[in-house]
């Protein structure tokens, strides 16, 4: 039987290969949720465990029962293994499993791997999935050491080491998953805290192709050979930057005179801690029903925007926005190819980018619509909002996890929707759009030109 399986999935095409893993292990962790053991009530029913499960495999962090209070040790265990298998992604740790036991990595693994942390051909794709593996471990342990000399003071010694492991790997992975029901709200005066939070994040949130450059360029430092950085790392940097200090300026400015009354300091920290975190982490350190509506949709683009390619988040990507933007300057300029930091992007490159931007929007207006069917009777008496809907499917597409109060109250129906999104989101779209379509060969030819008018 194994054997038979195994064959299959050796001619089963790669992409169809990734959706399977995380369907898989999203049943997995449905079927281990709905134990006893991991509930400290009754037991979760089906739709809840599964989207439970689905929210942490596809690292996102929307929940329908509070993580803290619903789910023992056992539990809590389950969702953080889950966070941690899909922040590095389930082909990855299958991966590294072939690397320990001698096995040789096949074709489908290769290009997955490829697909998802390289921007160019890996030649060595067991030494980058360990070192991607040490670097995860290793930043997640010293996050973890920081946490927990945090929480050390108000806690006992064991539950302030399983809440540090917790939210280190929650925050590396951008889950944003907490054990606390208000998240992070009550900490937005504490330093330490948020600073080691939003290191977490941004590093989780840069890409593994970012850090495996930065590795190397190290080694090859020591050895006085000087390479330069690869288009795809300045890009990632520029643009990461660019984010984080403007959703930052929008946030701080649109919200001083809104909101509690809360000192300076935490005001420029909050700004800062959610404009980090909404790309794809799901923290908070405001309420967030609470903001105003110009925050709410500049939240809202942060979250469309999301993490950088092979990292743990997802969004369209900031490379995505680059090329988009340089898209733009290019052709008002008058040039034919798009280039960016003097170099000429491929039109592949410019079909991908177009393509993944076209398909959120399409994947968030459908989702967008199911959930204002599902839920309309929460509309008709004016529980929640039209924006409130279009916040939290733009949140679970991108799987940031950031919620203005409605994913607890969904329907059966809008629970389907929501984890249907997580997983579009998680997956990829061009991942999913390679399932469902052939590529077609043997098209050497084009048909004559005609314009038509724009604008």
């Amino acid at each position: 039987m194994w054997e038979g399986i195994r064959k299959r999935l050796q001619r089963t095409r790669p992409g169809l290969v990734v959706v399977i893993s995380y369907l898989g292990v999203a049943v997995i962790g449905t079927a281990l949720l709905m134990l006893p053991i991991a509930s400290t009530g009754l037991p979760l029913p089906v739709i809840d465990a599964l989207f439970t499960a689905t929210s942490a495999i596809c690292v996102t962090g929307l929940i329908v029962v509070d993580t803290g209070t619903q789910f023992t040790l056992f539990g809590k265990t389950v969702i953080l293994s889950l966070i941690q298998l899909g922040g590095l992604g389930v082909m990855t740790f299958s991966v590294l499993l072939f690397v320990f036991i001698g096995r040789g990595i096949g074709l489908k693994q290769r290009w997955i791997i490829n697909e998802g942390f390289s921007a160019t051909p890996i030649p060595d794709v067991g030494h980058l999935i360990s070192a991607i593996f040490y670097f995860t471990f290793i930043v997640e342990g010293a996050g973890a050491v920081l946490l927990f000399l945090f929480w050390r003071s108000e806690m006992p010694a064991a539950p302030a080491a399983f809440s540090a492991v917790f939210h280190s790997v929650s925050a590396f992975c951008n889950a944003g998953f907490s054990l606390f029901r208000t998240s992070f709200i009550q900490y937005r005066g504490s330093v330490l805290l948020n600073a080691t939070i939003c290191l977490l994040i941004v590093i989780g949130g840069l890409g593994f192709p970012v850090i495996y450059e930065f590795i190397r360029r190290a080694q090859y430092r020591r050895a006085h050979i000087r390479i330069h950085l690869s288009l795809h790392t300045k890009m990632v940097i520029w643009m990461t930057l660019v984010l984080i200090v403007a959703g930052f300026a929008a946030i701080f400015l649109l919200e001083r005179g809104h909101g509690p009354l809360i000192p300076w300091h935490e005001k420029i920290a909050t700004s800062l801690f959610q404009s980090i975190t909404a790309r794809t982490a799901g923290f908070n350190t405001l309420d967030i029903p609470a903001l105003s509506a110009a925050t709410l949709f500049v939240l809202i683009m942060l979250m469309f925007i999301g993490a950088s390619p092979g990292s743990c988040g997802g969004g369209i990507k900031t490379t995505s926005l680059a090329v988009m933007a340089a898209i733009l300057k290019n052709k008002i300029s008058g040039r034919d190819t798009v280039s960016i930091f003097h170099r000429t992007l491929p039109d592949e490159t410019v079909s991908r980018a177009l393509s993944i931007f076209i398909l959120a929007v399409i994947t968030i207006t459908l989702g967008l619509i199911l959930l204002l069917v599902t839920e309309s009777s929460y509309l008709d008496n004016g529980t929640f909002s039209f924006q409130a809907y279009l916040f939290e499917a733009v949140s679970a597409f991108a799987t940031v996890g950031l919620s203005m109060g409605v994913t607890s109250s969904l329907t059966a129906g809008g629970k389907v929707v929501i984890i249907i999104l997580m997983l579009l989101g998680r997956v990829g779209l061009l991942t999913v759009a390679y399932v469902v379509t052939r590529k077609i060969w043997g098209r050497h030819y084009r048909y004559s030109e005609e314009k038509v008018m724009i604008g």
